[in-house]
């Protein structure tokens, strides 16, 4: 739906040497046939030629590759084809997004308490963990060199997508400066990262206040009143849950912006919608590490993900859980792949937690694997899943809430096309490898090629491209929403 101009292809982060030739030129001797022994050598020349020639048609030389995949301990099967087949493409392969006036989306100048004005305070986000090397690069993160170009690679923060998304929409080449054009209004409030920064705080009505000052703040502006707010949409890089408090029940920390009347009125893209109470809710990726600028990039990782060798049947990363049934899986599964010779197990419990956080050693575990387990962690859903799809490691679900009830704008319907879906109740998630042994090479064949297909638009492209080439989570969301919303007030 967003068309956008072509953009001289630059070099990829993956870029590999190409073999040189040197060719000799030789002067033709003269001699005289009638000589003996120079018929007995031309005789052995023109043998030892011929077999040669033999040895070099059956064994041809081998090129070789310095470039480091992902900083991984492994070889692509061929990535001289790999390259060349980017290298050489000039124009996108991926279908390119084209704007029209139903995704005309206008970007709600909020006054800077509401987004900027709070990374001022970056140390304080979130209760945990200092985010102000989160915050960098508008959302993505510290760049990651170690794993390709420092310009694509980044050590995202899971719950960061409000941030980045804030930043693609400000480029994006469906954004209208003019409110009367528009057809989305988009209200740019860094939700998560607030809601983070107060988790602690024991007075309710302090925890809610910026969220009701900023239904205060739209309700107030002109273009609120057109729809009362039906076509207008936040997004949020944190749970639903995180925005819903209860009023019975124990308190985890959540405010109640999405309990707010008007808040009901508007669209919410989240991570993870409420599964029952979600109808004005719609799930987005959690970012990964991957932000290309160029359809090239994009390309050449694809090809990589397809030959990459994966001598471990499945893997889990992951550590145990609080919860007598989130213990009960974990321990499950940690179980089941410690015992096994075909799994590779991650521990992310407090001996392991450091690897689980370092990105490259995450996708080296995936890029090893045919299958990743996800299973559920503090809520249903994980960031893990995505990171799996940006590793070609076909994820194995275990509640229907992981993915199938979340992401319907960006999987398919057909789920075991790209995943595996063992109930978690079931006799078969005692007996995980024999499940998985029953897949068929040929069938697992076609889910890679079925995820590969799918990362770029669970990817976010960076925030300061603008021709990207391929339509990425951004664009999948806009698009989808502007239908949704169509469909609504019509």
């Amino acid at each position: 739906m967003f068309s956008r101009k072509q953009i001289s292809p630059p070099n990829t982060p993956l870029e590999e040497e190409k073999d040189k030739y040197y060719y000799s030129k030789y002067k033709e001797t003269q001699f005289s046939l009638n000589n003996p022994n120079l018929k007995f050598g031309s005789l052995v020349f023109i043998f030892l030629s011929s077999w040669l020639l033999l040895l070099l048609f059956w064994f041809p030389p081998k090129t070789t590759n310095n470039v480091a995949v992902l900083h991984l301990a492994h070889e692509t099967q061929n990535p001289e084809t790999i390259n060349l087949t980017a290298a050489a493409a000039t124009k996108s392969p991926f279908k390119v997004p084209t704007c029209d006036p139903s995704v005309a989306v206008y970007v709600y100048p909020l006054p800077p308490k509401f987004n900027a004005g709070l990374l001022s305070h970056c140390k304080t986000l979130n209760v945990y963990t200092d985010m102000c090397p989160h915050v960098a690069n508008r959302g993505l993160g510290q760049p990651l060199p170690k794993l390709g170009s420092a310009a694509s690679w980044f050590a995202t923060h899971q719950f960061i997508a409000e941030m980045i998304f804030h930043a693609r929409v400000e480029n994006h080449p469906c954004r209208t400066l003019d409110p009367a054009r528009a057809a989305l209004f988009y209200v740019p409030f860094y939700g998560g990262l607030h809601a983070s920064s107060m988790f602690k705080e024991a007075n309710l009505t302090a925890r809610d206040e910026l969220a009701v000052d900023l239904v205060d703040h739209l309700q107030a502006q002109p273009w609120w009143g057109r729809n009362s707010g039906r076509d207008h949409f936040i997004s949020l890089g944190r749970t639903a849950w995180d925005f819903m408090r209860a009023t019975d029940g124990p308190d985890f920390g959540a405010n109640s912006l999405l309990n707010l009347p008007a808040v009901k009125n508007m669209s919410v893209l989240t991570v993870e919608r409420h599964p029952w109470q979600g109808s004005n809710q719609h799930g987005i990726p959690y970012p990964s590490y991957f932000h290309p600028s160029t359809w090239q990039e994009m390309l050449t990782w694809q090809n990589k993900v397809r030959e990459m060798k994966r001598p471990n049947l499945f893997s889990f990363i992951g550590g145990p859980r609080k919860g007598l049934e989130k213990a009960a899986i974990r321990n499950e599964f940690i179980r089941q792949c410690g015992e096994s010779t075909r799994c590779l197990l991650m521990n992310c419990g407090p001996s392991g937690a450091s690897k689980c956080h370092e990105p490259s050693e995450v996708l080296k575990v995936m890029t090893e694997s045919t299958f990743c387990l996800q299973a559920p962690g503090d809520s249903f859903t994980r960031r893990s899943t995505f990171d799996s799809v940006l590793a070609g490691c076909i994820p194995v679900f275990f509640s229907p809430h992981t993915a199938y009830t979340q992401y319907k704008w960006f999987l398919p319907e057909e789920v075991k096309t790209y995943s595996v879906y063992i109930d978690e109740k079931s006799p078969a998630s005692r007996k995980i490898e024999e499940e998985l042994l029953k897949i068929s090479g040929e069938k697992v064949k076609a889910m890679r090629e079925k995820l590969v297909d799918l990362i770029p638009s669970l990817t976010y492209a960076h925030p300061n491209a603008t021709d990207v080439g391929f339509g990425d989570a951004v664009d999948v969301a806009l698009a989808s929403l502007a239908n949704h919303v169509s469909k609504m007030m019509n």
